[in-house]
């Protein structure tokens, strides 16, 4: 029989709140069991799920998104390493994407990022007469939109 875990030690060993731990409950991302009225005991491969729960926000996964990858986890046993990588094999586009996202917001920090303002002294120099602008609003460079060279 698996070892069981109060919500206190499982906030305490995750890192994550037990605030936070209640609210994954209530939205199906872990389980519980009661004893008693109020005391909730988590099975240790708990941890393994809000890991893994962190992570996938980190990566960007909405919790709608986790708790869709979390039913494809077998019942009955604590998933293993075979379970996790077949889960994560399908980030491998979203990270980059995310990773491409992340260098264009690097570059727009300190240079033009295409939005049509003029109000740079550069964005004279980068998009004189706002030509920018023809091609939709917002920041368009940062939208992926390619600076002319």
């Amino acid at each position: 029989m698996e070892t069981t875990l109060t919500i206190g030690a499982v906030a305490k060993r995750s890192g994550i709140a037990a605030s936070a731990l209640r609210f994954y409950e209530e939205r199906g991302l872990i389980q519980s069991e009661r004893y008693g009225s109020t005391h909730r005991r988590f099975a240790r491969s708990t941890l393994r799920r809000i890991a893994f729960i962190v992570f996938a926000q980190k990566v960007g996964l909405t919790l709608e998104e986790i708790g869709a990858e979390l039913a494809r986890l077998p019942d009955g046993r604590t998933p293993n390493k075979s379970d996790w990588q077949k889960l994560s094999k399908s980030w491998t586009r979203r990270i980059d994407d995310r990773i491409a996202e992340l260098e264009r917001l690097k570059e727009g920090l300190t240079g033009c990022i295409g939005c049509g303002c003029l109000s740079m002294k550069h964005c004279k120099l980068v998009n004189p007469a706002d030509k920018i602008a023809r091609r939709g609003s917002g920041p368009r460079y940062w939208l992926g939109d390619k600076q002319p060279k």
